[in-house]
């Protein structure tokens, strides 16, 4: 959880939002003259009511009463007009920034590296995108403007009261200290509770995005009880921070409401004795206190309220701008954007480790020649899906080289590196959309007859044709109404309909049927056709074939060559992994 500032309004960080405001300053400038005149208006009201009481009611001057209500109508239809006027577009105002902030977040996300991902959970970006986003909206809609409109007023009634009488508005000023120091207590305390709400949010939305990710594993593994009890505590924890504001409030309001109950008693008391007593104090000056009384605690306790909104806003503001200020993104000063490559791949030296001091990749050299086809093998951890995501630029390497076509991939404008490079996962993701924008990424220069032409030839329009709609099917969230391996080939015909100069099978054949492994084979040897491949497999019998094989092993390339070549090395790694394997073959 983030340190709490404890500033009931935090100006530097306003001045952050404000650049988002700058775009809408007519707006900006509008609420805040509206909330001007709207103060003015408000207060006008009371004070034409002394006016009236004094110098027409009591004198029984019933044509002058008649002009003066007739005025204290225009000025209530002044003041609706312009509350209108204000609380829309203030409100407006609010969805304009957020919108804008939203959008700027989103993009900030999208680009960072592979490791910030690593080390963030999913769940609270989302409530970073969502949630706190629209709590900002509130610092708008019921914070800043709605307090600097109670402030402007509460300053006229105090002129005001302190130009009638001043004897009486020492009665209403003795309460007010109380006032102000329960609402600074108040305001203090309940930044700090809303900065625990917002770190509870957080981690109830974490836990609940992952339960619901990984359910299968949850109900395979009989472990519904253990979650709940899990989903108990966090939520009791939600509900606890939730409380702490609940009893501030309970504690707050009623001492504001007691203030305010006292004042009044206070005022009837001083001023009808005063009155009784043929004092200089008139009738129509209580009646004015006594409003001017309510609206000077009454915005007291409603700018406490909207405090409330304003420091959760600011709370919110806080930790948009922690990810907005983070710099964790891959560095883009590459300028070069070639039209195509042959695929000459080199890795030089290369150094790599996911956490400092714990070394993933150690001194790679690699060379792959254009239109070569090599195949990466070895145990899990070996660091081979590693080689993948340097050379994608998904991750930095500490220290060494990579080059494509002699040049360094950094110096590659890093969107243009990435649309030569075609990468199919064994994890296949497909996002809830029909199969045509899962297979085109909404790139519209892709037309559908492409598609179902790239889908004939890799063998795969069949399986398509077979779907309800074809290749407008809705595969729903994650792919979840097709096979594995049907997601798989539509992953493959993903990468082919690209067209890369270079292809990367990362496990792709793993975790298919013979009947679809097939079809890929088939399709592998179409699409690697004079293009640079590079294969990961657990599986050698799909790799036997290929032009080079290189065997990793704790970080290290320990062996390199065909697969003839390696297999008559009794002794060597590939040869003792090959033969465990086609042992196991033979027994099932």
């Amino acid at each position: 959880m983030s340190k709490v500032s404890g500033k009931i309004f935090d100006l530097k960080l306003f001045k952050k939002l404000f650049v988002f405001i700058k775009p809408f300053k007519l707006t900006y400038y509008f609420v805040s003259i509206t909330a001007i005149l709207l103060s003015l208006f408000s207060t006008l009201t009371p004070y034409l009511l002394k006016i009236t009481i004094d110098d027409y009611i009591r004198p029984k001057n019933y044509s002058g009463m008649l002009f003066f209500v007739s005025f204290m109508l225009i000025t209530l239809i002044f003041e609706v007009i312009f509350q209108f006027l204000f609380v829309f577009y203030a409100n407006w105002l609010g969805q304009k920034v957020i919108k804008n902030l939203r959008i700027k977040l989103f993009d900030k996300i999208i680009h960072f590296k592979m490791a910030y991902f690593d080390k963030t959970s999913n769940g609270r970006l989302v409530t970073r995108s969502v949630n706190d986003i629209e709590t900002i909206s509130s610092i708008f809609s019921q914070g800043l403007f709605m307090i600097i409109a109670d402030l402007l007023k509460m300053s006229l009634v105090i002129a005001i009261m302190i130009y009638v009488d001043w004897k009486l508005s020492l009665i209403v000023f003795s309460i007010l200290p109380v006032i102000l120091y329960a609402t600074r207590l108040f305001q203090k305390s309940m930044k700090k509770a809303f900065e625990e709400v917002r770190f509870q949010v957080s981690n109830l939305n974490s836990f609940v995005q992952e339960r619901i990710s990984g359910i299968k594993i949850v109900q395979l593994f009989h472990s519904e009880r253990i979650e709940y009890k899990k989903f108990v505590e966090i939520n009791e924890k939600h509900k606890k921070a939730w409380l702490k504001t609940v009893w501030f409030n309970s504690i707050f309001f009623p001492i504001a409401e007691i203030s305010s109950s006292v004042t009044i008693g206070l005022l009837v008391w001083y001023g009808g004795f005063n009155v009784i007593s043929g004092g200089n104090i008139s009738l129509g000056t209580i009646f004015l206190f006594i409003q001017m009384s309510q609206m000077l605690f009454r915005p007291l306790r409603q700018i406490a309220d909207k405090f409330n909104s304003l420091q959760m806003g600011m709370v919110a503001a806080e930790r948009i701008f922690d990810i907005l200020e983070t710099e964790n993104i891959i560095s883009e000063n590459g300028k070069y954007i070639p039209k195509n490559i042959k695929g000459d791949i080199n890795y030089k030296d290369l150094k790599f480790s996911y956490v400092p001091g714990e070394i993933v990749l150690r001194k790679i050299d690699l060379k792959i020649k254009a239109g070569e086809t090599i195949a990466i093998v070895g145990s899990t951890g070996a660091g081979k899906s590693t080689m993948i995501n340097l050379l994608t630029r998904l991750y930095e390497f500490d220290s060494g080289e990579i080059t494509i076509d002699s040049r360094s991939i950094k110096s590659y404008n890093l969107k243009e590196l990435r649309k030569h490079i075609a990468v199919v996962l064994q994890d296949v993701f497909l996002f809830a959309d029909s199969l045509y924008n899962n297979i085109t990424l909404l790139n519209h220069k892709i037309s559908k007859n492409k598609v179902v032409d790239a889908a004939k030839k890799i063998g795969v329009h069949e399986f398509i044709s077979s779907l309800p709609g074809g290749y407008d099917y809705d595969v729903k969230e994650r792919g979840a109404m097709l096979s594995s391996g049907q997601r798989q080939l539509i992953a493959f015909l993903r990468a082919y309909i690209s067209n890369p100069e270079i292809l990367v099978l990362d496990e792709a054949t793993s975790s298919i049927d013979s009947y679809s492994e097939e079809i890929i084979k088939e399709a592998i040897q179409k699409i690697t056709k004079g293009k640079t491949s590079i294969i990961i497999a657990h599986r050698l019998a799909t790799i036997k074939n290929a032009d080079r094989i290189v065997m990793m092993e704790n970080g290290r390339i320990v062996e390199e060559g065909t697969h003839k070549e390696l297999i008559k090395l009794n002794e060597g790694r590939y040869a003792k992994l090959y033969k465990v394997q086609f042992e196991e073959q033979l027994f099932t």
